[in-house]
């Protein structure tokens, strides 16, 4: 039996995970999603054995390491650097915009303000990501 894809969400605030949580539900294919507090804790899930993330939702603005840390190290790292990284951030700073994709962000949202625009994002990015129009590396 294989596994449902798996979102990896990196994000401070409870409220967005739940809301995104929620937005997911709508979405298709059915998406599991895992809920980290800020970077340290996403590159210490991504390094512990658990099931490897289709996708990694990262915001940018978090405590201890926060989420331009946690996008270069990923990038740089030869065993992460395949995994496709989505910025998803309130920051619609332009010098955060270019520093995201120069460290090679996968895409750059901007989070909406709506529940029903965020269930609408969710459900683009679960039919870009995950359909079957789409290759990605195998996981390791």
């Amino acid at each position: 039996m294989t596994r449902a894809p798996l979102f990896l969400l990196a994000d401070d605030n409870p409220d967005d995970a739940e809301l995104t949580r929620e937005a997911l539900k709508e979405a298709e294919p059915r998406v599991a999603l895992h809920w980290v507090r800020d970077g340290q804790e996403c590159i210490d899930y991504l390094r512990s054995g658990q099931p490897r993330p289709d996708l990694i939702l990262l915001d940018l603005n978090m405590p201890r390491k926060d989420g331009r840390q946690t996008l270069l190290e990923i990038k740089e790292s030869p065993d992460l650097c395949d995994l496709p990284v989505v910025i998803l951030t309130t920051s619609e700073a332009e010098r955060d915009v270019v520093e995201s994709y120069r460290r090679h962000a996968n895409a750059y949202m901007v989070k909406p303000i709506t529940i029903d625009d965020l269930i609408d994002i969710m459900k683009q990015l679960s039919q870009f990501w995950l359909g079957s129009f789409l290759r990605l590396p195998q996981s390791n």
